[in-house]
């Protein structure tokens, strides 16, 4: 039975808002009634309340001196959050009135939405795409009556015992791990004790909800997909579907979203990539990637693009083995905390049958790097290093490998084989700031040359972290010290400060960028490290002539160039600018009778440094323009007989209708420039 908690209306106490005003109310009193005193609009507008920094219900009694803020659909995150929660229960209510003896598990909050594990009646199939419009409708049905959303506080055996009782193994499963003589909250949807007491509906929650389910929109939601889920995540475990929903606070916000998906579909990297013959995937090397020849021109232009960065920031480029001896990784760290995501030589694997064994067993454990910083260490130990010296800047296109999910691969945004743009930097305590301060600036002239906006975050201490409190207080107000110098700790740059995000070993400052339809991905980073010199044993000589560890900043703007790539891929939708192309023109006849002279355009724009090819093929000229259009070339120039007769082109730009007639030479003068890359355009 459910646990009341009863309130002396006799006490006071002390309400403070976040003007600074304070309130004497009757213990018990609900912050729903607080926002009622103060006015009707924000009793309506009223969604839910931080007490004292937590969310709670807005009917959930005070029952201490607080500081009280009511939240409103202009706090957007919380209320995001809230109303996602809704849906979710609302969702597995539906399922369980539709279809009795569905059991349900979990469904929480997702960053654009919810979902919900359930397991189907032994009636019926599992669920389908099929059955969400039925679930939909259900979920509006729910919403538009209204009904109290009503938070109990039951005992551990009361709960585990009711949900015995109505056949709900999974729940009762899960409250039986919970912690004993730990009183559990529950949510009723619908009024248990009320005329229609026999239609409400429970579940297992910690809260905090809305006061009832017409509080959310019934038109900003919608189902998108049910995917298979195995309970608790363990696929030893009992197989259940999963629906997933997205859900808003208005059907405005549902359309943009849906919008920015239908847009995210059309840019998808996996797709333009075979369309535009850049890169493919197989799984016989699941996980790496297969260049092709367009593909690898993008690669290398960005390659050269970053080492002429990197030269004139005063790098040294290096190169540095893939398989090292897994004591180095120990005494890095990271066997112990990255072991599982290692590719490890020679692997536990059975010996082939009349081959012999595959490994020897005097081998030694060797692993494929997952990241560069301990070989790069190792360089720096070369040699006897002064403080002269520092800092060295030193820097790699490393190839790298982690061992990552099957599942959790996607495209080139998660791939087990990469390439990091990768630099370490040693230097002394007195150049930290000024080297975090000239980063900021490299990575904000590389950012804004292709077209990018971002945010900067600080990523602070995680729980498990090696070094002392200390060394950590000194490193993240280092880093903060450095971007508040460079005038970037500021809301137009979209500085926070994250506790916990940090590496094991180093605060990092992250660099969020902004694609063309507003997705956010997180790429370059920059970390303050005093851990693994010390564990790899680096110094240097200082100017007292004593040993001295140095500072070691791990950086990367690119982050990789797979993921690079294809974040450009779906920023550019394609579309690159000119300077990427793979194939920056196409010289395409309209007549046979212009093959020469096509031939001859497309030797001078070669010898400007042009990628072109030529279309001789005996085809229409729009079909040639859909084809190439499609190939994503950024200019046609198109030739008949007119043009080779006064020594023209019909220049025709990707995304744009109709076409300009110039000059040969002209054109050329044009792509030369576009095809020039940024950095060297002003040289």
């Amino acid at each position: 039975m459910p646990r009341k908690a009863y309130f002396s209306m006799s006490e006071m106490i002390r309400v403070t808002l976040p003007d600074g005003s304070a309130r004497e109310v009757a213990r018990g009193t609900t912050p729903a009634e607080i926002a009622a005193d103060i006015g009707p609009g924000l009793a309506k507008a009223a969604l839910a309340a931080k007490v004292d920094g937590e969310v709670r219900d807005i009917l959930r009694p005070l029952d201490a001196d607080t500081n009280l803020a009511l939240i409103t659909s202009r706090d957007e995150a919380d209320a995001l959050e809230l109303v996602r929660h809704d849906y979710a229960h609302i969702l597995a209510e539906a399922v369980q009135a539709l279809w009795p003896g569905t059991q349900i598990t979990f469904g929480p909050a997702t960053e654009d939405g919810f979902y919900y594990d359930v397991k189907a009646p032994e009636s019926r199939d599992p669920f389908s795409m099929d059955d969400l419009p039925a679930i939909e409708e259900k979920m509006r049905e729910i919403i538009r009556a209204d009904k109290p959303l009503i938070r109990e506080v039951w005992t551990r055996e009361d709960l585990i015992s009711r949900w015995e009782h109505l056949g709900e193994t999974f729940k009762a499963e899960w409250a039986k791990d919970l912690p004993e003589f730990e009183d559990l909250t529950v949510y009723w949807s619908g009024d248990p004790n009320g005329p229609d007491g026999e239609t409400a509906w429970m579940d297992m929650c910690r809260g905090p909800h809305l006061a009832s389910t017409g509080k959310v929109d019934p038109q900003a939601f919608k189902l998108m997909r049910v995917a298979g889920a195995y309970w608790r995540g363990d696929q030893r475990n009992a197989q259940l579907t999963r629906i997933y929903g997205t859900g808003w606070l208005n059907k405005k916000q549902l359309d943009a979203h849906l919008h920015k998906l239908e847009e995210a579909a059309k840019r998808d990297h996996r797709k333009l990539g075979r369309e535009m013959d850049l890169f493919h995937l197989q799984e016989e090397a699941h996980g790496s990637v297969f260049w092709h020849p367009h593909g690898y021109i993008v690669w290398r232009e960005l390659e050269a693009y970053m080492r002429r960065a990197i030269d004139g920031a005063g790098y040294k480029e290096v190169k540095t083995p893939q398989v090292m001896d897994a004591r180095q990784w120990e005494q890095s760290g990271h066997w112990g905390k990255y072991r599982e995501n290692m590719f490890v030589i020679p692997d536990e694997v059975p010996n082939i049958e009349d081959e012999g064994p595959l490994v020897s067993d005097a081998a030694e454990w060797m692993a494929l790097k997952p990241m560069n910083c301990p070989a790069h260490v190792l360089i720096f130990r070369q040699g006897i290093k002064s403080y002269r010296d520092l800092p060295l800047r030193i820097y790699e296109n490393g190839c790298c490998h982690r061992n990552e999910p099957h599942g959790a691969l996607h495209g080139l945004m998660r791939v087990r084989q990469f390439t990091q743009d990768d630099a370490h930097i040693f230097c002394r305590e007195d150049q930290i700031i000024d080297e975090v301060q000239d980063f900021c600036a490299l990575a904000d002239r590389i950012y804004k040359d292709f077209g990018f906006s971002y945010a900067i975050k600080l990523a602070l201490r995680p729980d498990k972290r090696f070094g002392s409190e200390e060394m950590w207080d000194l490193s993240e107000a280092e880093l903060r010290d450095a971007v508040v110098r460079a005038g970037l700790a500021t809301d137009d740059y979209g500085w926070e400060e994250l506790p916990g995000e940090g590496a094991f070993y180093a605060p990092k400052l992250e660099w969020h960028l902004t694609d063309a339809i507003g997705r956010t991905w997180q790429v370059g980073t920059i970390q303050s490290d005093r851990v693994l010199p010390e564990r790899l044993d680096a110094s240097y000589i200082a100017e007292d002539g004593e040993r001295h560890r140095p500072i070691m900043l791990h950086r990367a703007i690119f982050g990789s160039y797979e993921r690079f790539i294809g974040i450009l891929i779906e920023h550019f939708a394609g579309r690159f600018p000119t300077w990427l192309a793979p194939v920056q023109a196409v010289v395409a006849t309209i007549v046979s009778d212009a093959d020469d002279y096509a031939k001859d355009a497309v030797a001078q724009l070669q010898a400007a440094g042009i990628r072109v090819e030529s279309d001789l093929r005996n085809e229409k000229i729009n079909y040639k323009v859909r084809e190439h259009s499609l190939a994503k070339v950024p200019y046609l120039l198109v030739v008949g007989k007119r043009e080779a007769e006064e020594g023209t082109v019909a220049v025709r730009t990707l995304g744009q209708d109709g076409q300009r007639i110039m000059p040969l030479a002209e054109a050329i003068a044009m792509l030369k420039g576009e095809a020039t890359p940024p950095d060297l355009r002003a040289a």
